[in-house]
């Protein structure tokens, strides 16, 4: 989909927060700043002279995104950090460029600030040059840690083997209870795990295959992430013993009408809410991120990821499926064992 990095704090944020991506950008645009607390900053000035703007035009976008200026590096020196900052510049320079020696707060930007407003700039064709080129970066950064897609990024998260090998038991009890005890033909099994899906994620299947743009071959399971096969387990676990005790207590099979009755009762009993929420919000939000695969009917639940989510997914700690399944031979051995 296309990406107005102008228009979308929730795009912006997300390669603000990839720090991979971040220092790849930082690496190709190699801007030159001054050495300070051991980062390196430009001042207002500098800044304006990069985008070749007036420095009032950076004065108008401060004072109208400050608090996303500020959360992203942008801050204010006075007082003995401002002193530091001078003796730096002497340091480095043998001048205090563009202030003097009266000067007592001044408004300094690290790499993510002036990075974020690249994102914000439009009188600027250098920031529209910018933009795109970190958006093909935050693409390149993401494949190249993924191995060039990200269709399967779920499973390199080191939680994803347990929550998929333990939610297939609770699928196969699930699918048991749904032939011992409900009395319809074999399409009860879609029927119902849509309706899980919808109640948790709003799409059905079909929906997800979709936006997710998958293959009549691949399987949907397979690319959920952790908590999201959590809570479809426990969905599943948690209806089919609703459906075994209703229907011991009829002492007969449960019809359709009985089913959805039951199925509505379930779903609506209040310990789902927060569960629901969460689920909805890293659903909507990693795939928006990591996959550029937009759930509309989750718009709300959206919001920028945060460092561990990049970490989680793309850095150090994530891992190939392969590597996965070796390292947690035994615990899978445990798990079986147990059956």
């Amino acid at each position: 989909m296309t990406k107005d990095l102008t228009v979308s704090q929730v795009e912006r944020q997300n390669i603000l927060n990839n720090p991979y991506a971040v220092q790849e950008i930082q690496n190709a645009i190699n801007i030159e700043g001054i050495k300070f607390e051991d980062k390196f900053i430009l001042l207002k000035e500098q800044v304006a002279d990069f985008f070749e703007v007036t420095p009032r035009t950076i004065e108008t976008y401060l004072a109208k995104f400050e608090n996303e200026l500020k959360q992203n590096g942008y801050e204010v020196l006075r007082g003995k950090r401002l002193q530091t900052l001078k003796e730096s510049m002497l340091n480095q320079f043998g001048t205090e460029i563009y202030f003097g020696t009266k000067t007592t707060v001044l408004g300094v930007f690290d790499f993510r600030s002036f990075l974020n407003l690249a994102m914000l700039i439009q009188e600027s064709e250098r920031a529209k040059i910018l933009r795109s080129i970190m958006l093909d970066i935050v693409i390149d950064t993401i494949n190249k840690k993924t191995g060039g897609g990200t269709k399967y990024i779920n499973q390199r998260d080191e939680d994803f083997i347990i929550s998929y090998y333990q939610g297939e038991n609770y699928r196969k009890e699930f699918s048991d209870a749904l032939n011992k005890y409900v009395d319809m033909g074999k399409a009860k099994y879609p029927i119902y795990t849509n309706k899980i899906y919808q109640s948790i994620f709003k799409e059905n299947a079909d929906e997800y295959r979709k936006i997710l743009k998958l293959k009549a071959s691949e399987k949907i399971r397979d690319t959920f992430y952790s908590e999201i096969l959590d809570l479809v387990s426990s969905y599943e676990y948690g209806f089919a013993k609703k459906i075994e005790k209703a229907s011991n207590d009829r002492k007969a099979k449960l019809t359709r009408q009985e089913t959805d009755a039951l199925f509505k009762e379930f779903e609506n009993e209040p310990h789902w809410k927060p569960l629901i929420e969460k689920a909805r919000n890293k659903m909507a939000s990693r795939d928006l991120a990591f996959r550029d695969a937009f759930h509309e009917k989750l718009t709300n639940y959206i919001t920028p990821l945060n460092k561990d989510d990049f970490e989680r997914f793309i850095g150090e700690k994530s891992k190939e499926l392969i590597e996965r399944l070796e390292e947690s031979k035994d615990v899978l051995k445990r798990l079986k064992d147990r059956e």
